[in-house]
């Protein structure tokens, strides 16, 4: 069962990718990556050739990009898609969403981090 790994979209808070890599994820951010500009395409694109689940604040784009790719017959790691939400309150979503699935369970799975 392999851990997923992140890459935080750049509208996503800068601290989130460090601070999944505190908690022993892999996780990469669009600065990091040196990705900053990029069309939603190129960024869902980017995470698919490293293995990466995408994670963005940008719900409606990255759920109607999904929906193409799936009709399109592509592929991608996941994307995980969020509403705005305080930094500690989104990491411990997270955390549990790694948790609990596995970078198979993610594998062209469009996931909403919603409240349980």
């Amino acid at each position: 069962m392999s851990t997923a790994k992140f890459f935080t979209d750049e509208d996503v808070y800068a601290a989130v990718a460090p601070a999944l890599r505190k908690a022993g994820l892999d996780a990469v951010s669009t600065p990091e990556a040196g990705r900053l500009g990029e069309s939603d395409e190129s960024q869902l694109a980017w995470a698919v050739g490293d293995g990466r689940v995408l994670l963005t604040f940008n719900v409606a784009h990255f759920a109607a990009l999904h929906a193409t790719w799936m009709r399109q017959g592509r592929h991608h790691s996941g994307i995980v898609v969020s509403s705005q939400r305080p930094i500690g309150d989104l990491l411990r979503r997270l955390l549990h969403l790694a948790g609990t699935l596995n970078a198979d369970a993610l594998q062209n799975r469009l996931e909403y981090l919603v409240d349980w």
